[in-house]
């Protein structure tokens, strides 16, 4: 009877303690983020010194454990979900009843589970060693964080074998970032960079373990010390830092940190002091790989390290140094080599991939051979032998010495003229400069004058005219506010300059085109008539006006002006001499050469940019396909029907997701009502990057079955490596094949948060950025963060 007292005596006390410190958590529990200061907003470990719970991130808030007992800055420990986006203030974690950790919001419209747990948790609990268990009725643990390390190790935390820490993007965003800490079969701890293979050329750090074994894993313990032992306890300890039995109260962990660094910290329980770091791995910062991004290389400045980009190629967000290097020039396909030169980069050493290699060469043949090679952005020259390479190059770090020399495509444009490639000016030749431009000033003056007087009877002519026609416009007829910039043409006016509508351009879901001339005939344009618009849209088409008006880009048909004449609505669009994308692409005669391919690529997504990006407010186009896309005398492209998608009748906008049996370039989510965003878009631009790369439209049923949907078959060949099949096995670049089938790939994902945004798109298309393999239709994925 006694001890049936004394049992039940202990366990009011251990239920009690458990209870004040919030260490256990029955279903129905819940926090929320209205204020992250209360007790709401996170689940405490018995003694107060860990949480579970919301804390900030960005914009919003993450679900993380961190130190709550240390009166500094939080430091995170482990993050639910790290790839997500953060979640607003209205989130709610709900530990649910049939034993789930789910995260709400109504903002995002989202329910999403935390732990993915294998059944259902009747309790929970935030432990002071740092982990967060979930148990089943059986008081069994059936998941628990220490299982699934994100970028920190704690003491008494394993890393086993096959299991990594990822380092987190920044101290602040805690998303996966570039480097990773591997616990490999061969019984070696490894670093690398993220998407590498785990060989010797990519990894920049191991601890060697011989005889260890195949179960070998990570460990620290309370005193500091880092070892690795065989899981079966068999093989001994191999040490990595020896700790301090002599020193209490200290609170350790290990963490690879943004830089790919490994470090060991420390903290003092009763001090409000840093962290201090008491061992790290590598020494040499510039070691990890990709530190400073694509195209460029690190340099070792005292303890610390910079990043400088290659000649020719400038920061991708000078906020950030590590973001990496693109181009400060457009490369044009295959130009002579005059429009290039070579410039030089000593002592650098860069990933070894090369499309080919020369022997016995010497420094200016291997300038020569890149700058005839249109594929050849580089070429790494070493003793004799000229490697040839396209970009991006990555991986580059400064030597202190050495033979390397690393040759620049630049194109002259952007070269600088140093000062000793300057000749020296004669005093009779400085004295005819000087005459000259005195002469040049007193000419600019008259003209000047002469413009000035003009350009004021001209905006009075003009200001008589807008009178003027105002006038003469019917009694409906609303004119457009001086905000946009176009032109205000009357019906009768373009009867005229169309020869009564004669000559007909094309037909498509907004009406029909076709073309004029203004200007005495000397100027074509494209007139077309808005057929579809509802009576009651017309301040719609007002709005769209002043936004398409505002718009000026080289990869946009440039709107030249407008008809709002009582009941006709007309739009006055320069002339494309070389029709539309699908007239050259779907026509064998027509068909262009694969760098022009690859140009019309680049331009359609340059375009696509600045409608997301850089326009106010933002464009959706919800109908990007080569109808669409057309083509100016150049072979430039540039997309039409911008901005237009809002003024149609509602039975055509609902064509779109009747479109149910077969596959064009409608995204997935038009036909689950989901809300639409700029992801349609690059949906639909996938797929138009498909038919250029295979010259074919996207549903065909002129082929074999298996090839009748393009982007199913594109999945297919590339999952089966036989990508030649997609160009007819014609030959190409077979690296930028692979690249920007990957690119058209991942803009084709059915989930719209897994498609990269434009601008990534551009940057993998241009090369400056790396392109992990898409995932299988069956296996979800997120690799690309916030955009």
């Amino acid at each position: 009877m006694a001890t049936i007292f004394l049992f039940l005596l202990l366990s009011t006390i251990f239920t009690a303690e458990a209870q004040s410190g919030q260490s256990s958590i029955e279903p129905g529990s819940f926090l929320t983020v209205t204020n992250t200061t209360t007790t709401n907003s996170s689940w405490l470990s018995p003694s107060g010194l860990y949480a579970f719970g919301f804390h900030k991130q960005g914009n919003g808030y993450a679900i993380g454990i961190f130190v709550e007992g240390i009166p500094q800055k939080i430091v995170v420990f482990w993050t639910a979900n790290r790839d997500d986006p953060p979640v607003p203030a209205d989130a709610r974690l709900t530990f649910t009843s049939d034993g789930q950790l789910v995260l709400q919001s109504a903002q995002q419209g989202t329910n999403t589970s935390i732990t993915n747990s294998p059944g259902a948790a009747t309790s929970a609990s935030m432990l002071d060693s740092g982990n967060f268990v979930l148990y089943n009725s059986d008081n069994s643990t059936i998941w628990q964080s220490f299982d699934h390390p994100t970028d920190t190790l704690l003491p008494s935390q394993h890393l086993s074998v096959q299991k990594v820490l990822n380092s987190s993007v920044s101290d602040s965003n805690h998303s996966t970032g570039r480097f990773l800490l591997l616990m490999q079969l061969d019984g070696y701890l490894a670093m690398y960079p993220v998407g590498t293979p785990y060989t010797i050329d990519y990894g920049y750090w191991n601890y060697e373990t011989p005889g260890q074994g195949n179960n070998v894993r990570l460990n620290l313990d309370d005193n500091g010390h880092l070892y690795l032992e065989n899981g079966n306890g068999t093989a001994g300890t191999v040490d990595i830092h020896l700790g301090d039995n002599s020193k209490k109260g200290l609170l350790y962990l290990l963490r690879i940190d943004a830089d790919g660094i490994l470090r060991l910290y420390s903290h003092s329980m009763d001090q409000n002091g840093n962290w201090s770091i008491i061992w790290s791995q590598p020494d040499d910062k510039c070691a990890p790989k990709c530190i400073c991004g694509l195209n460029a290389y690190c340099v070792k400045t005292n303890q610390s390290f910079g990043c400088n980009c290659l000649p020719g190629f400038a920061l991708i967000n000078k906020s950030e140094m590590n973001s990496g290097c693109e181009r400060n020039f457009t490369a044009e396909s295959c130009k002579p080599s005059m429009t290039y030169t070579m410039e030089a980069v000593n002592n650098t050493i860069w990933e070894d991939k090369n499309i080919s290699v020369l022997s016995s060469s010497t420094q200016e043949a291997c300038k020569a051979a890149c700058l005839q090679d249109c594929n050849c952005d580089a070429a790494q020259f070493k003793q004799g032998e000229c490697k040839k390479q396209s970009l991006p190059l990555r991986f580059g770090r400064l030597l202190e010495s050495g033979p390397n020399v690393e040759f620049i495509k630049v194109s002259i444009s952007t070269t600088p003229t140093t000062a000793r490639n300057v000749p020296k000016k004669s005093k009779k030749e400085v004295l005819i400069i000087s005459v000259s431009l005195v002469a040049l000033a007193i000419v600019l003056v008259i003209s000047g004058v002469v413009m000035y007087r003009y350009r004021v009877w001209a905006c009075i002519k003009e200001s008589f005219q807008f009178i003027q026609k105002k006038k003469e416009s019917n009694h409906g007829n609303i004119v457009l506010s001086e905000e946009v910039s176009l032109r205000s043409f009357t019906y009768a006016e373009l009867e005229k300059v169309t020869d009564n509508f004669k000559e007909e351009l094309g037909r498509g879901a907004f009406g029909i085109v076709y073309k004029g001339a203004i200007g005495d005939g000397k100027k074509l344009i494209a007139v077309k008539r808005l057929d579809k618009l509802l009576a009651e849209r017309e301040r719609e088409f007002q709005t769209e006006m002043k936004v398409i008006g505002r718009t000026h880009h080289k990869n946009l048909v440039q709107l030249l002006g407008y008809c709002h004449d009582g009941p006709n609505r007309l739009l006055v669009y320069e002339y494309m001499s070389n029709g539309s994308l699908a007239d050259i692409l779907f026509t064998p005669e027509k068909q262009p050469c694969w760098d022009e391919q690859m140009e019309i690529a680049r331009n359609i997504a340059k375009g696509i940019l600045y409608l997301h990006e850089e326009c106010v407010p933002q464009i959706i186009h919800c109908d990007i396909k080569p109808q669409n896309i057309l083509m100016d005398e150049n072979m430039c492209a540039k997309i039409s029907d911008f901005g237009l998608s809002k003024l149609l009748k509602p039975d055509e906008s609902k064509t779109f997701t009747d479109i149910r049996g077969t596959r064009g370039y409608v995204a997935p989510e038009w036909h689950r009502k989901m809300s639409v965003t700029v992801k349609v878009d690059v949906y639909s631009f996938g797929i138009v990057l498909l038919e250029i790369i295979c010259r074919r439209k996207s549903v065909d049923s002129d082929v074999a079955e298996e090839e009748a949907i393009l982007e199913e078959w594109a999945y297919h060949c590339f999952e089966c490596g036989e990508l030649g099949k997609l160009v007819n096995e014609e030959e190409v670049d077979k690296k930028q094949l692979e690249r920007i089938t990957k690119v058209a790939l991942w803009c084709i994902q059915y989930e719209p948060s897994l498609r990269p945004s434009m601008k990534k798109v551009l940057q993998m298309l241009e090369g400056t950025v790396d392109i992990p393999d898409p995932p299988s239709r069956s296996i979800p994925s997120s690799v690309w963060g916030k955009d």
